[in-house]
C-alpha cells in the first residue's frame, strides 16, 4: 500500500492532544478514537480546524 494510499484515523488523548494513526490498526491505550478517517492530509487538516489551543487541558484549565 502506498503512502498516499493509506487511511488514517483521528485520535485525541485526555490532554486533549490530537494526532493521527493507521486506521487498521488498534487505536494505542490512552487515546480515543474521534471518528474522522481519511488520507494523512484529510486528518492533519481536520486536526488544524479543530486543535486551536495547542497547550494540553491541563494547563487551560489552570
Amino acid at each position: 500500500m502506498s503512502f498516499e494510499a493509506e487511511q488514517y484515523v483521528v485520535v485525541r488523548n485526555a490532554e486533549e492532544q490530537y494526532s493521527i494513526w493507521p486506521a487498521d490498526r488498534p487505536v494505542p491505550q490512552g487515546w480515543q478514537d474521534m471518528e474522522v478517517r481519511g488520507s494523512r492530509e484529510e486528518c492533519l487538516t481536520h486536526i488544524e480546524n479543530v486543535w486551536t489551543d495547542m497547550r494540553p487541558a491541563s494547563l487551560r484549565a489552570a
